[in-house]
């Protein structure tokens, strides 16, 4: 079993926590042990990647860091969490018609990710300024909703692939559970106040207590205004 030590904290990815003096890891002492041993063990993964090569690490740590907006440290190291995942081939237990293995699907469009860079701007990937990474990013998914294909994937799919495999890796991690208030497992304590707007004893009320909903509609509304604006040029 992996322990912490007793001054050890958790932290917010990049300090970004919502929930002052919140740790999860300060639930550790009620989660039976084979739990306890799975979640801290996320605290220090291997620096040493089993599965991507040197080239393909190269071109996934700035695209993972832009999936997530993880533009400072501390970072959640997804990238070595993805990385355990597909050494052990620990998947989600199915995969596209339209795609290969995960495992060939990550080394396949990470190696089109770089191809485009230097058919765009002649260098590598990760060499780019974060900009052009953005924008060669930003193709694959105005693609992948245009129902389009990229390169000789569908581009919806390979969209589907990056985000599942970052989310999951990013939520995995008890930084992330510090960052939106999560208590952990449930078992074996589980929660006893059940509701809206209730707190267990060691959960702690956000101190930015506003409705995302509004500011999600607000973006909804100017995207889709931008795309009818690029249909209508483009009509000309």
């Amino acid at each position: 079993m992996t322990y912490r030590s007793r001054d050890g904290r958790g932290l917010t990815p990049q300090g970004r926590g919502r929930f002052p003096g919140f740790d999860v890891l300060d639930q550790v002492d009620v989660w039976d042990d084979v739990t306890a041993g799975v979640v801290l063990a996320r605290l220090a993964p291997p620096n040493d990647l089993a599965f991507f090569t040197v080239a393909e690490r190269a071109t996934a740590e700035p695209l993972l860091d832009l999936l997530l907006a993880q533009d400072r440290e501390p970072r959640i190291p997804v990238l070595a969490l993805i990385d355990t995942r597909l050494a052990i081939g620990e998947t989600d237990g199915w995969h596209y018609d339209d795609l290969p293995q995960d495992d060939q699907a990550w080394r396949d469009t990470l190696l089109f990710l770089d191809r485009d860079a230097h058919t765009l701007h002649s260098n590598d990937f990760c060499r780019l300024e974060r900009g052009e990474q953005a924008m060669l990013i930003q193709a694959v998914q105005d693609l992948a909703l245009a129902s389009a294909r990229w390169h000789e994937y569908p581009a919806a799919q390979v969209w589907s692939l990056w985000t599942r495999y970052a989310c999951t890796a990013f939520y995995s991690h008890p930084w992330a559970w510090n960052e939106i208030g999560f208590g952990g497992p449930a078992y074996p304590r589980g929660y006893l106040n059940p509701g809206i707007n209730t707190r267990e004893k060691w959960e702690v009320a956000d101190h930015h207590d506003a409705d995302p909903i509004p500011f999600v509609d607000r973006t909804e509304r100017a995207r889709r205004r931008h795309d009818e604006l690029t249909a209508a040029g483009d009509d000309e």
